[in-house]
């Protein structure tokens, strides 16, 4: 056995076992070192896919020809779509998985994966020479020798866990931290900070008052994360919703002198946009009551995840807390809450490729560049995979720009703003929402995947038929008119102005109320047009009818995107008091008054400022 690879990825979790694949299935001879085999992509915190922004990334990676999302429909538990009551721009999938498959699941791909070796240690120190990374050194004395290395250690590098006053080495519950491998690499001139993650207590099952909830059930719907479509195979099951109340709130704040952090324990920035409890009180104090959701942790076990209740607090406070919520009264927990502290490396000293331009041939990903979710890791793991394997074999790097991916914007956002507080995607952070939809991206994507040698043929055989089964459906709403007497009838039914003269069927479906499947009902010759595959036939058409319902939308954009280059030539210093502008987000107001931007292009390069605060900002100057 010979410890001579092309590529060596650290860390097995979502950032780590997409770009171990990646890397493998281009070529490159890989090895995934972890320190447990049997924990690889493991589900720290909760065990759900997607959200906003989150799912698309998801549907990202798998038009490349990345796993997250087939792993995530074969253990999925429940699917939703949310969203759905908005425009198709903000859809956003969310899959609830079971834990213990997930990582089986995983496992499999692994396995099965060629190219790809899998190591059970622990990398101690990332081996230089002449400004290019060679190799690892692990703590059992083996030196792994390598052409590029990517580090995807998650929380484990100096991680710090806290509950109450006590705190702990450790970078997940139960597990080591690694002590020295942060060390090795600032070594070179590559800066590191502190950031701070948390998660909430663990419940049984068994010990809840579900009478005292309301029950969330999933959707029934044709959608799947893999466009390749494999529906979910395991029981679907529901979450639950309750709130918090002030008593739960009295007993939090009378000992936050006792959380960690609020006593100067923990000195680190946690996330903005998934806060502990504690922080939501004094973050809110005006709030009477917090949502929580209750949600299962697999198909066959007790344990149940409690969304919106991550926390530090003593173990005592953390359960008087939980007690005095009715349906949570007589609860009964497996584990606290808990924080982790954890070092991250600054993501401005990346390139658009995520390797490092201070040591060659190193490539990071995940929480290490400071961002925060299983999606966000795993969307900079298939780059940096891939670009690990380009860099092997000699090739220009592969990378995405914003307006081709949610992962392009992610990347651009971390390696141009840089991060100070753990980052987290939305659709807000996209200037182009309608052009990167979840339904799209095989669309935007999949060729790219095939030319560099990720997709398969197969994938890319897959969407070329659904790229001309739309193409063909949308030609024919175009070229097709309907009159009124075979339409106004099913048009005065749901409420909707019935035609004068005949119209296109296109021009039908641009209307609010109408969509594609029910024109089909009316209109026999649209129906046989729609006669696809039934494991494809909705997909089909619900990408034919927003590309022709939202034409004018994207259009629209494309002018926005066009107005985003000449952002440099426009001064805007002193020309608005920021506090006022209740268009822009709260964050993006505070950050533009702590800054005081000279120019549009300036204020679009700072962290917290969306791209739409950006887009206020171009239409009240036009006012």
């Amino acid at each position: 056995m010979k410890f001579d690879y092309d590529v060596i990825v650290i860390g097995g979790g979502h950032a780590g076992c997409e770009a171990a694949t990646a890397a493998a299935n281009m070529g490159a001879k890989t090895c995934l070192v972890t320190m447990d085999m049997n924990k690889v992509a493991q589900m720290s915190c909760n065990p759900a896919v997607g959200g906003i922004a989150k799912g698309q990334i998801v549907r990202e990676i798998d038009a490349l020809g990345g796993n997250m999302g087939k792993v995530t429909d074969a253990t999925s538990i429940q699917f939703r779509m949310l969203n759905k009551g908005k425009g198709p721009a903000v859809w956003s999938p969310r899959a609830q998985c079971d834990r213990e498959k997930f990582i089986v699941e995983w496992r499999r791909v692994l396995d099965r994966t060629p190219n790809l070796d899998i190591w059970q240690d622990q990398a101690d120190q990332l081996l230089v020479k002449n400004g290019e990374a060679i190799g690892v050194k692990t703590i059992w004395g083996v030196n792994i020798m390598a052409k590029a290395i990517v580090v995807t250690a998650g929380t484990f590098l100096n991680g710090l866990m806290h509950i109450g006053h006590h705190k702990y080495p450790g970078g997940r519950c139960a597990e080591p931290a690694v002590p020295h491998f942060s060390e090795s690499i600032s070594y070179w001139g590559i800066r590191s900070a502190r950031m701070k993650t948390g998660t909430p207590l663990r419940l049984d099952k068994r010990s809840i008052h579900f009478e005292d909830t309301v029950m969330q059930p999933g959707d029934n719907e044709f959608h799947t994360f893999s466009y390749l479509g494999m529906p979910p195979t395991l029981k679907q099951l529901p979450c639950w919703t309750c709130d918090t109340n002030s008593a739960v709130h009295e007993i939090l704040r009378a000992d936050l002198a006792n959380s960690p952090l609020y006593n100067g324990q923990i000195q680190s920035t946690g996330p903005r946009y998934c806060p502990s409890i504690e922080t939501k009180l004094v973050t809110f104090p005006d709030k009477d009551q917090h949502p929580l959701f209750i949600e299962p942790e697999g198909e066959d076990t007790n344990e149940m995840y409690l969304n919106g209740f991550s926390s530090s607090m003593p173990i005592e406070t953390q359960l008087r807390a939980l007690h005095k919520i009715p349906a949570l009264r007589d609860a009964k927990i497996y584990r606290a809450g808990y924080a982790i502290e954890y070092d991250y490396f600054d993501p401005t000293q990346l390139k658009h490729s995520l390797e490092s331009k201070i040591i060659k041939g190193l490539f990071m990903a995940g929480q290490v560049n400071g961002t925060t979710g299983y999606e966000e890791a795993g969307g900079q793991g298939i780059v940096a995979g891939i670009n690990a394997a380009m860099f092997c074999s000699g090739n220009d790097p592969f990378i995405m720009k914003r307006d081709e991916s949610y992962i392009g914007v992610l990347i651009d956002d971390l390696v141009t703003k840089g991060v100070d507080e753990p980052y987290r995607m939305f659709t807000s952070r996209a200037e182009y929402r309608i052009l990167l939809r979840q339904d799209d991206a095989d669309a935007r994507l999949t060729e790219k995947a095939y030319n560099i040698g990720l997709a398969t043929q197969e994938r890319l055989d897959w969407w070329l038929q659904k790229k001309n089964a739309i193409g063909r459906l949308v030609k024919f709403c175009d070229e097709t008119s309907v009159k009124p007497k075979e339409i106004n009838s099913a048009l005065e039914a749901i409420g909707t102005t019935p035609l004068r003269m005949g119209c296109k069927i296109s021009d039908l479906i641009g209307r609010p109320q109408i969509t594609m499947t029910m024109l089909s009902t009316v209109i026999p010759t649209l129906k046989e047009m729609m006669n696809e595959p039934e494991n494809r036939k909705e997909e089909i058409s619900e990408g034919a009818e927003i590309r022709i319902k939202y034409k004018g939308y994207i259009e629209r954009e494309r002018m926005i995107a066009d107005k985003m280059h000449r952002l440099e030539d426009i001064k805007i210093k002193g020309h608005f008091d920021y506090s006022q502008l209740k268009e822009i987000s709260t964050e993006g107001r505070q950050k533009l008054e702590h800054i005081n931007p000279d120019t549009l292009g300036q204020a679009s390069r700072i962290p917290g400022v969306s791209p739409s605060d950006i887009n206020v900002l171009l239409v009240l100057l036009g006012r």
